[in-house]
């Protein structure tokens, strides 16, 4: 029993470090040294498949090679870890491509308070053309200015009142 609470343990702190790993990787690689492959993803180019897609198949070796050989020598702290970066694999294509992006049309007309604020989020994201002055880089975990902003138009909806969807002003 505990084996199963340890190897849990090991595959929730993976998925948790994971979006700071990630957040830094965002900021300082894909818009930093390999904005070549990042830039499409800002700059939207006619296709179904991005350069920036490599992505998904640079954090998916490191899964797999853990789990691989965590499975064949028998070190299940090694698999945990491989079966977190999965499943953080996993949730960030559902938010970010199926949920944010919509490249699948399975969650498009969600009202989910969350929903509401990671799209937000990643808007002022992506309201940046350039590799320069970014913000929100995570891709799970939104900050606090985010969910206050959509708190605020949820207010202003109840009471009727159009809410225009604009940057914030500083």
């Amino acid at each position: 029993m505990m084996m199963i609470l340890a190897y849990i343990g090991v595959l929730i702190g993976t998925f948790l470090v994971m979006e700071a790993l990630t957040w830094c990787t965002h900021k300082y690689v894909m818009h930093g040294f390999l904005w070549v492959l990042h830039k499409d993803h800002h700059q939207v180019e006619p296709g179904v498949f991005e350069r920036n897609d490599w992505f998904a198949v640079i954090f998916a070796v490191p899964s797999f090679l853990l789990i691989y050989f965590g499975t064949y020598d028998n070190m299940w702290w090694m698999q945990a870890i491989g079966f977190g970066i999965m499943l953080y694999g996993a949730a960030y294509f559902l938010v970010h491509d199926v949920i944010i992006h919509q490249r699948l049309k399975w969650f498009t007309r969600s009202n989910h308070i969350y929903v509401r604020a990671i799209r937000w989020a990643h808007k002022m994201h992506h309201k940046h053309l350039g590799k320069e002055h970014g913000e929100s880089f995570g891709f799970l975990f939104v900050g606090r200015k985010y969910w206050e902003k959509v708190k605020r138009d949820r207010a202003l909806m109840a009471g009727n009142r159009k809410v225009h969807y604009a940057a914030e002003k500083d």
